[in-house]
C-alpha cells in the first residue's frame, strides 16, 4: 500500500512540475504577442505624426518668411548709374537710378587726378556750371539727378577736365544694404558707408 501511494505521489508531482512547466512555456510565448512596438501603438502613432507635422510646419514657415524678405529686398532695390552726354554747347552729369527703390546716397567721392573735390568750383572750368547736390540725397527709383549742367562753347575743355575726373558713390537702400559704384557702374557690395572727411564731396 505504501508502495503504491508513493508512486502515485512521484506521479502526482510529475505531473504538477510539468504544468509549471507549461505555463511558463505558454507565459514565454505570450509574452512578445503582449508586448507592442511602438509604432503599432496608436498613442504613440499620434504624438509621432503631430511630431512630423510640427518640424514640417516650422521648415514651411521659415523658408517662407525667407522668401518674403527676400521678395521685400528686391522690390525696393536700388540700382544707381553715373553717366556723362555732351554734345557741341551742352555738358552734364546724369545720377540714374534705375532699381525699384529708393537709393540712400550717403557721400559721394570726388578726384580731379589726385586733388580730392569737396565743390565743383574748385576747378576753374567749373566755375560757371549748373549744379545739383548729390553728396548726400535720397534718389528715388527710375529717378535721376544731373549734379553738372554746363551750356557754352567751352565743351571741349569741360571734356578735357572730365577726364581726369573720378566719382565715387556710395548708398543704401531702405534695409541698410549698401553699394559702392563708380563711373565704370559696377556696383559694389559694402557693409556700410564710411569716408574720410578730407575727402567727402561737400555739395
Amino acid at each position: 500500500m505504501e508502495s503504491g501511494s508513493a508512486t502515485n505521489k512521484d506521479q502526482s508531482e510529475q505531473q504538477s512540475l510539468t504544468d509549471i512547466q507549461l505555463k511558463i512555456e505558454q507565459l514565454i510565448q505570450q509574452q512578445p504577442a503582449n508586448k507592442k512596438h511602438w509604432y503599432q501603438n496608436p498613442e504613440m502613432i499620434v504624438a509621432f505624426s503631430a511630431l512630423v507635422i510640427g518640424i514640417v510646419t516650422t521648415f514651411t514657415s521659415i523658408y517662407s518668411a525667407s522668401i518674403d524678405r527676400a521678395y521685400a529686398r528686391a522690390s525696393v532695390w536700388p540700382s544707381v548709374e553715373i553717366a556723362r552726354s555732351h554734345d557741341n554747347d551742352l555738358f552734364k552729369y546724369i545720377i540714374s537710378n534705375n532699381g525699384t527703390g529708393p537709393a540712400i546716397i550717403k557721400y559721394a567721392k570726388i578726384k580731379h587726378g589726385k586733388q580730392y573735390l569737396s565743390k565743383w568750383r574748385e576747378l576753374d572750368i567749373f566755375k560757371t556750371i549748373v549744379q545739383s547736390h548729390v553728396g548726400k540725397t535720397v534718389l528715388p527709383a527710375q529717378k535721376t539727378i544731373n549734379p553738372v549742367i554746363y551750356r557754352g562753347d567751352k565743351v571741349d575743355n569741360i571734356l578735357a577736365a572730365d577726364n581726369l575726373i573720378s566719382i565715387e558713390l556710395c548708398y543704401c537702400s531702405i534695409y541698410d544694404e549698401c553699394w559702392l559704384v563708380n563711373r565704370d557702374n559696377n556696383p559694389q557690395t559694402v557693409s556700410q558707408c564710411v569716408i574720410d572727411n578730407n575727402q567727402r564731396f561737400l555739395q
